[in-house]
């Protein structure tokens, strides 16, 4: 497909796929915010033959050039699980990345939903890479600082070329800021002390030395706790263990909690040290200078000062029982003693209540809003 200076190609191999690969390092180049992803990680996500995702989805890359250079990407993604799961015909689009050109990001847009209405699909909505599972959402506002660990980043104008091609608001994320160098709230420490006199419940660090063991019975509960979700899938056992494969070295037993009623887990809570504070410096390189660059941020300079609460649920028969505040109490005082005065709690759906007005309850301000698009196809 060509528009006068605006060509469309197949992305899905050769030197297209690695330049899909490498256009977001060159195309924020000079963005000081935005947080290079670890490349060899990025070629796992984009390579449907090693990511687990796509052994129920598929993919199609698609890449725009410009007078013949490169000036945007997106991919568009039929995800089998979700459409089971929700009984929808709906197609997603992500890994989204343009320049301010309203005809090259329509051309991106049309080549994808083309594709998705060849194969049935009647909705379309993104942004996800390539699911809710991962990093999903636009950022709306606060371009001015980097994002967190696995939170997106784009420029201002992305919203613009999304909405002029005619989607629309489908649902906002809310990402809280939270301040640890305030005391705890006391509503938190009396309602964790009510529970701990009344409940069998024990909330413990995750075991390291077992750590595959752990992930299992976590992976249960995550697929349990948060089913009800919008927009929800339920993570195989294959892409949890991937997940959590990636994640090992950053995990910090003291902030990745498990709730247990003797020995069935029927909670968990993840927070993470926010990486991302080392990760900018690395241009998305560990070798062969950038582990030395990474330790270096994160040991000698000490420069990650902040956590991101990823990911808290409790399954349904054991909801509204303080369980939940026990995991905010241990968090925020682990968080304290290990360093971390600072935190983000994201991204919550917004109508999400409960999890809402915990965020609030422990201080939490909303600075940060994501957006998630859809339109007919």
């Amino acid at each position: 497909m060509a528009s006068n200076r605006i060509q469309i190609i197949d992305a899905g191999s050769g030197k297209a796929w690695k330049t899909f690969v490498h256009f977001p390092y060159r195309f924020y180049r000079d963005n000081p915010n935005w947080v290079p992803p670890l490349l060899m990680d990025q070629k796992v996500l984009l390579n449907p033959a090693k990511h687990p995702f796509y052994q129920h989805a598929e993919v199609r890359f698609f890449l725009a050039l410009r007078d013949g250079k490169p000036a945007g990407r997106v991919a568009a993604i039929l995800d089998h699980k979700h459409n089971e799961v929700h009984a929808e015909k709906t197609g997603f689009f992500g890994f989204f990345e343009c320049i301010d050109d309203r005809s090259v990001s329509g051309a991106l847009f049309d080549s994808g939903r083309a594709w998705l209405k060849e194969r049935g699909m009647n909705r379309f909505r993104g942004p996800v890479n390539p699911s809710q599972n991962e990093d999903c959402g636009l950022l709306l506002n606060d371009f001015d600082s980097p994002p967190v660990i696995m939170m997106t980043y784009n420029p201002p104008y992305y919203k613009d070329l999304i909405e002029a091609y005619g989607f629309q608001k489908a649902m906002d994320l809310y990402a809280y800021f939270l301040d640890g160098r305030k005391g705890m709230p006391e509503k938190l420490v009396h309602v964790v002390e009510a529970l701990q006199k009344r409940s069998r419940v024990v909330i413990r660090p995750v075991d390291l030395k077992n750590y595959d063991e752990e992930c299992k019975k976590i992976w249960t509960v995550y697929n349990m706790a948060w089913q009800k979700n919008w927009g929800f899938v339920p993570m195989t056992e294959a892409e949890f263990a991937h997940l959590a494969k990636n994640l090992r070295q950053a995990v910090v037993p003291e902030l990745a909690l498990v709730a247990e009623v003797g020995i069935q887990p029927i909670g968990f809570s993840l927070a993470l040290p926010d990486m991302n504070q080392a990760l900018i410096k690395l241009n998305g390189r560990l070798f062969p200078f950038g582990l030395l660059k990474l330790l270096w941020h994160t040991k000698v300079r000490n420069c990650v000062n902040q956590v991101r609460i990823i990911t808290m649920g409790v399954i349904e028969e054991y909801r509204n029982r303080g369980i939940d505040a026990a995991f905010y109490y241990h968090t925020w005082k682990n968080g304290n003693r290990l360093g971390y005065d600072q935190g983000e709690m994201s991204w919550i759906l917004e109508n999400n209540t409960m999890m809402n007005r915990s965020a609030e309850m422990l201080g939490g301000r909303i600075y940060r809003t994501y957006r998630m698009f859809e339109m007919n196809v």
